[in-house]
């Protein structure tokens, strides 16, 4: 039985590769050149000199790539330093209590029995096509009623819940067997331990795909703390860099070395979890 399965595998390793298949890959190839090409001339663009960035026809690399004279230019004229503490504050603010609600409300509407749950679950997923542009001037409204402009937390109110993101984790939760939580109801375990103690554990995959999806919206969010917040104690890196961008001057090295500094913490979280993103978004049951 092995001898045969190892000629299954040779002849599988031996199949020619069809036309269509490469040029698929050549496909997927320029593609991927047009999407990374952007970032890798921001990149290489933040350690030039003026003169090599205007130079024609212009340079691929940098002639000294150790050059940081525009990553200082750009810290010296605006406080990044303290952008970034304020982007990752709002970061962790918006990942934490959006987590909470969601998984809550994943949670009830999957697993609770109570009047007009399909109801309003529809009536919820129906506000998903209401555009976020909308009901800006509500939530600026809001905000100043409740002395908030200017704060951290006029950055995260508005994002404390997610229905989008409540849908993805009530599909997970769906997919896990109603005998799973009979049994657990039989051994006498409460809702709120056996969402915390099963659930929440089993969908990991999920979970980690909410976040980091979260991660990239709330640092990425230009729009809203643009409109929420005029002091520099308050503003994000985003909004920092469009303020930069007439603070420091017309030079599109040291521009590039600002949307570097703001662009580089999300590349560097996606590559690393973009399975995550992946595995999360496909997963629609369990195994076993």
């Amino acid at each position: 039985m092995a001898s045969k399965s190892r000629d299954t595998e040779t002849q599988i390793n031996k199949e020619p590769i069809s036309i269509g298949r490469i040029i698929m890959y050549i496909v997927l190839l320029l593609g991927a050149v047009v999407m990374i090409f952007p970032f890798y001339w921001m990149i290489t663009g933040a350690f030039k000199t003026w003169t090599e960035v205007n130079l024609m026809p212009p340079t691929l690399f940098p002639e000294n790539p150790f050059n940081i004279e525009n990553f200082v230019y750009a810290f010296k004229t605006a406080p990044f330093a303290k952008y970034f503490l304020n982007s990752v504050l709002a970061l962790l603010g918006c990942i934490v209590t959006c987590s909470f609600t969601t998984i809550l409300a994943a949670f009830a509407f999957s697993r609770l029995r109570f009047p007009g749950r399909e109801f309003i679950f529809s009536l919820l997923l129906s506000l998903m096509m209401v555009p976020y542009e909308m009901i800006i001037i509500t939530n600026y409204r809001t905000i100043v009623t409740w002395k908030l402009h200017n704060t951290i937390w006029a950055l995260i109110l508005p994002f404390m819940s997610s229905i989008f993101y409540t849908y993805i984790l009530k599909g997970f939760f769906d997919s896990v067997p109603d005998s799973l939580y009979q049994a657990a109801k039989v051994d006498g375990c409460s809702d709120w331990k056996y969402l915390w103690r099963v659930m929440v554990p089993m969908a990991k995959s999920s979970l980690a795909t909410i976040i980091l999806l979260n991660s990239i919206a709330t640092w990425n969010s230009f729009l809203w703390p643009m409109i929420a917040t005029n002091s520099k104690d308050v503003r994000t890196l985003p909004f920092g860099l469009y303020a930069f961008m007439t603070e420091g001057g017309q030079r599109n090295e040291r521009m590039m070395a600002a949307a570097t500094i703001v662009v580089l913490p999300m590349i560097i979280v996606f590559l690393f979890a973009r399975k995550y993103i992946i595995s999360g978004m496909s997963r629609g049951g369990i195994k076993g």
